[in-house]
């Protein structure tokens, strides 16, 4: 195998984004063949023996993107060891370590994504690509324009955070609720929630439907699948510039 940058390999053995296994390097924690590391190094990860803290790093398993239609009910958090209750890893029995891409609460449901590529985790997880996820929200009540126009204008959460403008429009009435169609290009915990609650439209329930190019589709409630090579070209294509620039 060529020589890789070393913060791609540590990306790839599941250390995190590439920036992250960048600050071990610079922490003097990773050796290549006994040798403190530097930024810049490179290695063969079939010939050198690399370690992180003393632990030599697993060999690169395959790449693997899951979707999973997230029950409500589950946590998102692909590694939760203090709290007893199911997590999305319980339901996806495939072998080593995955991340969770568009993390859920636990009342919510819908598409969640699985790898073990930290670095396109993290880049499809951090608000500053500007992903877009799109939503079913049902509310408790019919909303007026007004408070439509609050979500498609931003509305200042309790901590003082602007919310940035989200795409949403009326989808269909249920009994004296409404379903709404949304799409946000960021992801603040219980960001939805608490939209609905500041502009009196409480939230009954929460489905994701769309990650980027990747859909929920047909996939029912606890079920999940791996990407076809379609979604995966799309999710990757949309990274050009970012990849580029960090090589």
């Amino acid at each position: 195998m060529a020589e890789e940058r070393l913060q791609k390999i540590l990306a790839k053995a599941g250390y995190g984004s590439r920036r992250s296994c960048e600050e071990l390097i610079l922490a003097g924690r990773v050796k290549i063949n006994g040798q403190v590391a530097q930024i810049g190094s490179k290695a063969d990860p079939e010939n050198d023996a690399i370690q992180v803290d003393g632990q030599k790093i697993p060999k690169q398993p395959p790449l693997v993107y899951i979707a999973l239609n997230k029950p409500a009910g589950v946590i998102s958090d692909v590694e939760t060891h203090s709290d007893p209750r199911q997590t999305v890893r319980d339901l996806v029995p495939v072998a080593g370590h995955l991340f969770s891409v568009g993390r859920l609460d636990y009342e919510s449901e819908g598409l969640i994504l699985l790898t073990n590529d930290g670095e396109l985790a993290n880049q499809l997880t951090h608000p500053r690509y500007g992903h877009e996820k799109e939503y079913r929200v049902l509310v408790a009540s019919r909303p007026d324009e007004r408070q439509l126009d609050a979500w498609r204008h931003g509305v200042i959460l309790e901590d003082g955070y602007r919310t940035l403008p989200a795409q949403v429009k009326m989808e269909s009435t249920m009994g004296k609720g409404s379903w709404l169609r949304v799409i946000l290009r960021e992801g603040r915990k219980r960001q939805i929630r608490e939209m609905g609650k500041l502009t009196g439209l409480p939230v009954v329930r929460i489905m994701r439907i769309r990650i980027g190019g990747v859909q929920l589709g047909t996939l029912k409630t606890g079920e999940w699948r791996y990407l076809t090579p379609e979604e995966l070209r799309i999710l990757k294509g949309s990274l050009p510039k970012v990849r580029e620039r960090r090589r």
